[in-house]
């Protein structure tokens, strides 16, 4: 059975790169780039992991930690990892507080992303 996997970044380049890549090892993937769509995907799916960008709205947003909460009321077993180039310890403790499990500072490795959804996929057997 297929891992399900939910991307959501308002950036079209990370989007495309990120679905082409799971796709690849075998997830399905949807994707959403704005809060909206994102909140439409989580409340339909059961999704095994979420990436989320931190900011979906452009530089200095922080609506990423805005959908936190809602992909953990629909999807409560989902492991989240939240996508930022603007990291700053306040935003992590956020997030951690919200229930991210993961935080990867932009740009990132895709074979590193894939890694780091691997582990803590395994969380879940």
């Amino acid at each position: 059975m297929n891992k399900r996997l939910l991307i959501i970044d308002n950036e079209e380049g990370i989007l495309f790169a990120l679905d082409k890549y799971f796709r690849r090892a075998g997830f399905h993937v949807q994707c959403a780039r704005e809060l909206e769509e994102a909140e439409a995907l989580a409340s339909c799916g059961n999704y095994d992991a979420v990436i989320i960008d931190l900011s979906l709205n452009g530089k200095g947003s922080t609506e990423g930690l805005e959908i936190i909460r809602y992909v953990r009321l629909h999807c409560p077993i989902a492991r989240l990892i939240l996508l930022t180039a603007h990291a700053t310890p306040e935003i992590e403790s956020e997030a951690r507080r919200r229930g991210v499990h993961a935080l990867l500072k932009k740009p990132h490795p895709l074979p590193a992303i894939a890694k780091t959804v691997a582990e803590l996929l395994e969380q879940l057997v």
